[in-house]
């Protein structure tokens, strides 16, 4: 098994996690839950689910390079919303249209209301699988 924890990404919970896992010999990538955190630790968008899912979906974008794929090697993507209002949908999705514009995953995914976070101040948290095979 091969861990990564790219400098681009919070290393806050490296103790605790890894960001990134690869089994040799499989062509697939476990990306963590990707959350608001920027690279020093500092949450982004407190309260603020479009200015969350915005940081959210850049560090998803920043794993992806880390590993040297694209959105579009996504296989499966999770989204897991803290008190999922139906109208919140619009404004996660035009997060992730304007980190990723036309190269948005579309893939195997499911959006997911919780109650909360492993932290109260996170609302957003997205996990992916990726297909690093060329």
């Amino acid at each position: 098994m091969k861990i990564i924890n790219p400098s681009t990404l919070t290393q806050t919970v490296t103790d605790l996690i890894s960001q990134i896992v690869i089994i040799p010999a499989s062509p697939l990538a476990f990306i963590s839950g990707q959350v608001a955190l920027n690279e020093k630790g500092e949450l982004i968008g407190k309260g603020d689910y479009l200015l969350q899912a915005r940081q959210v979906f850049a560090n998803l974008k920043l794993a992806l390079e880390a590993i040297d794929t694209e959105a579009k090697s996504i296989v499966q993507m999770r989204i897991y919303v803290v008190n999922h209002k139906p109208e919140l949908i619009d404004s996660i999705f035009q997060a992730g249209f304007e980190v990723f514009g036309e190269r948005w995953p579309k893939t195997a995914s499911t959006f997911i209301g919780v109650q909360a976070l492993a932290y109260e101040e996170w609302l957003i948290e997205v996990d992916a699988i990726a297909s690093i095979s060329n």
